[in-house]
């Protein structure tokens, strides 16, 4: 039996766990079409909060639903990559049709590009673009662009975000979805050149509650063949704590060592545990505990005495500053998705295993 779990980057797991609601929106808005205001969305989250994921599920929607689509990830190249992409996907979708859509278009003509790049392009890329969508409007083709890992500092995303403006405002059928950690999605909303970005939508992926947790787990074993025992299902759900990632590593680690067992055993969930808390540290908290500041540090070391929540009072007391001041590490690490804030004046460690990483951490630089 096949291991259904997929805990690599970008890979649309077999049930999207606690995103029902914003999925919901986004594919509502490809089949509204024009003046949606969801077909312009930005997402963020800490690393393994599953944006990857969530752009591929979303644009495999979007092509159920007769768009096109244009992958990218924010880099050097990028806009070049967003047209030769749609020109694809274009391509790929008017063969499909077998000519019972083409009202007379032919695909060896279509917005006159030369496919095996015999002759030069011509015009900058919003008019090689507009030809595309010129082309596609003809057929009431709409695009949807992803760009995963935004970032202000590569030129070419403000170029995307500066011409999308003009799609908007031509009436154009295109729809721009965006994923990245909080800070660069901040630094983006931030720059006066891209303010037109700030009318996005906005959503955050945080933690998942762990009864959606649990079903997708009990679904995904199942689906897979196989079944769990009520305690490797209860210790399972306890670690991953609601990041979809650690879901996808546990659920891997725990199925792959015993596969051809009816049934997924404590022993086999504690040993797999075991193995995808490295992951996660090698994978996720080694990298998010980088980018802390020494105020960050200070701030979460503040919250380690108190075994789940923790006042901002007592944070404040411990680090020996007022609330105020604290208050600015707070917003910091919660945009960072490292804390969550699920009652007011109280905060939580938001990533599984990170608690125990950071104490061994700081225990190791006071040595």
């Amino acid at each position: 039996m096949a291991n259904p779990f997929t805990p690599t980057f970008g890979i649309i797991p077999p049930f999207m766990a606690g995103r029902e609601a914003l999925i919901e929106e986004l594919s509502s808005a490809f089949s509204n079409g024009l003046g949606d205001p969801n077909l312009c969305t930005i997402v963020s989250g800490a690393r393994g909060a599953g944006k990857t994921a969530l752009l591929s599920f979303m644009a495999s929607e979007a092509e159920s639903q007769g768009w096109i689509t244009a992958r990218t990830t924010a880099a050097e190249g990028m806009l070049e990559d967003i047209l030769d992409q749609a020109l694809v996907s274009a391509r790929t979708f008017l063969d499909a049709l077998d000519g019972r859509k083409l009202s007379g278009v032919s695909i060896g003509q279509f917005v006159s590009f030369e496919w095996d790049n015999e002759a030069p392009r011509v015009g900058n890329w919003r008019t090689q673009m507009n030809a595309l969508l010129d082309q596609l409007a003809e057929q009431d083709i709409g695009l949807l662009i992803t760009v995963d890992e935004v970032k202000v500092t590569v030129p070419e995303m403000k170029r995307l975000a500066q011409v999308y403006q003009h799609f908007v405002t031509e009436g154009r059928k295109v729809a721009l979805l965006m994923a990245g950690l909080p800070q660069a999605v901040s630094a983006l909303f931030g720059d006066d050149d891209v303010s037109f970005l700030r009318r996005a939508r906005k959503h955050v992926l945080g933690r998942i509650p762990d009864g959606e947790i649990r079903d997708a787990l009990l679904l995904t074993v199942n689906e897979g063949g196989r079944s769990i025992s009520a305690e490797a299902l209860d210790e399972a759900v306890g670690v991953i704590d609601g990041f979809p990632y650690m879901m996808q590593l546990v659920g891997y680690r725990m199925w792959a060592e015993n596969p051809r067992s009816e049934q997924i055993a404590l022993a086999d969930a504690r040993h797999g545990i075991e193995l995808a808390k490295r992951e996660m540290i090698e994978g996720i908290l080694e990298y998010t505990y980088r980018e802390l500041s020494d105020g960050d540090k200070r701030f979460l070391a503040a919250m380690l005495p108190d075994s789940q929540d923790s006042s901002l009072a007592a944070i404040s007391r411990r680090m020996g500053v007022k609330s105020n001041y604290a208050s600015q590490y707070k917003r910091r690490l919660l945009a960072q998705g490292v804390i969550g804030e699920y009652s007011k004046g109280y905060v939580r460690f938001d990533m599984p295993v990170f608690r125990d990483y950071l104490e061994q951490r700081l225990k190791e630089e006071q040595e």
